[in-house]
């Protein structure tokens, strides 16, 4: 990673955009599959609405857009430790949801236990975004787990994680 002040000013100030720490999952034939995103944030009340960005060449994009559905668990600083499993590469049928406490939403996206809160969201759209594509959910169910303040992140360079 480059230091800061070899960064562009651009690269600089983007980092300085707070995101949240959240595992977004779904539910495939195969099994869970989820990935650590920051890219998150409501944008209607009415119905209540989020949208994420996903990289468009992961493969959590596709099962995404054929289960028509995801989950998001919110992570606070006693859950944030739950990110380790999702950095891992895994073997043969092995995912990160063997290692952490995990329930299916109603849709039947998994989220996790110990997470701060959980949202579950039905897939209603999506927009290209250059090496992203947004994908927009309408939250169907939800629940606050305990009170606490969500994990925020800040990034070096604005233009890469």
């Amino acid at each position: 990673m480059q230091e800061n002040s070899q960064l562009s000013p651009i690269a600089q100030a983007l980092g300085r955009i707070p995101t949240g720490l959240y595992i977004v999952s779904t539910k495939t034939p195969g099994g869970p599959l989820g990935f650590v995103g920051s890219f998150l944030m409501q944008v209607a009340f009415e119905p209540p609405t989020l949208c994420v960005a996903i990289g468009r060449d992961r493969a959590h994009l596709a099962a995404i857009r054929s289960s028509r559905h995801f989950g998001v668990s919110i992570l606070d600083g006693a859950s944030q430790s739950l990110m380790g499993a999702f950095f891992k590469k895994y073997e043969g049928e092995a995912t990160p949801f063997d290692h952490v406490d995990h329930q299916p939403a109603p849709s039947g996206s998994p989220i996790l236990s110990d997470a701060l809160a959980w949202l579950d969201c039905e897939v209603t759209g999506e927009h290209d975004a250059g090496d992203h594509i947004v994908v927009f959910g309408t939250v169907r169910d939800g629940e606050l787990q305990r009170e606490g303040e969500p994990s925020t992140h800040l990034r070096a360079n604005g233009l890469g994680y």
